[in-house]
């Protein structure tokens, strides 16, 4: 396997982990277990959010929260990516559908699978920003990008089976 295709598997595991999760109603999808801010809506909302906005900067390629926006119906808290979120923000984030939830991600996590197999070795060890130390490459981020959602899918599927 090439470094590409290494990623490609890799962005696929938390796609299948949210489609694994069991099926929530509105309420479970909404609750704040243990009164934290953040709801499994609102994890699963956030990891395609940090997914597509961080892709996009990287590739140039539009979000695709533009074919969801209006789905979501979330209004111009929706286009921010979580990050930061006070809790009055967290909460909210109400979505009553989770596949909604799971085809946002899986599009945004397909598309940067699509993206890193255009990329090649160059290209992925090119250093994309200096505010870090050490500098971050084009590698590290997209492993980074898959990181945060594969965390926070994890973190949907342990807060879901405390209710099921």
């Amino acid at each position: 396997m090439n470094a590409s295709e290494i990623l490609a598997d890799l962005a696929q595991r938390p796609i299948d982990a949210a489609q694994a999760l069991p099926q929530l109603s509105a309420e479970q999808l909404n609750a704040h277990p243990g009164n934290h801010p953040n709801s499994i809506a609102w994890l699963l909302w956030h990891a395609g959010r940090e997914a597509d906005t961080q892709l996009s900067a990287l590739s140039g390629q539009p979000e695709r929260w533009a074919q969801f926006r209006a789905r979501f119906n979330l209004g111009e808290l929706g286009d921010s990516m979580g990050y930061g979120h006070s809790a009055e923000q967290a909460r909210q984030i109400t979505v009553t559908d989770q596949q909604l939830l799971v085809d946002y991600l899986a599009a945004c996590l397909s598309g940067l699978s699509g993206y890193a197999a255009t990329l090649g070795e160059e290209e992925l060890d090119e250093i994309i920003d200096r505010s870090w130390n050490p500098a971050v490459t084009r590698a590290v981020r997209l492993v980074s990008i898959i990181d945060d959602a594969s965390v926070h899918v994890g973190q949907a599927a342990y807060a879901a089976g405390t209710m099921i």
